[in-house]
């Protein structure tokens, strides 16, 4: 049978058990909110760069072909996405030697760059 320094033992080894299972919850939640958050920052970083990256490449765009044609009616408005495909090294020499027509016939390109 249990005696009273068995019970006793048994009574602070489970409050033992249970206050190291839960500093263990309380240290691995804050571990995991750690990581969780230092990958989503970095997520949001790199996202948040691209879409820079992107939006800054369309306004050079529009602006070349603002400086080129003037007021971007919605034809040249419908090709911007095809011409945001390109590299900027490709498409700026189109942007800045290629008609208003040769542009609109974008992918064929029949605009010759000297």
């Amino acid at each position: 049978m249990f005696e009273l320094s068995d019970l006793k033992q048994t009574r602070v080894y489970q409050e033992a058990l249970a206050e190291g299972e839960k500093q263990g919850l309380e240290r691995g939640l804050q571990e995991g909110l750690e990581r969780g958050l230092e990958r989503g920052l970095e997520r949001g970083l790199e996202r948040g760069l691209e879409r820079g990256l992107q939006e800054g490449k369309r306004l050079v765009v529009e602006n070349l072909l603002r400086v080129r044609f003037g007021e971007l009616d919605p034809e040249i408005q419908a090709i911007i996405s095809r011409i945001l495909q390109l590299s900027p090294e490709e498409f700026t020499p189109l942007l800045l030697h290629c008609s208003k027509q040769e542009l609109l016939v974008l992918p064929n390109l029949p605009c010759k760059i000297n």
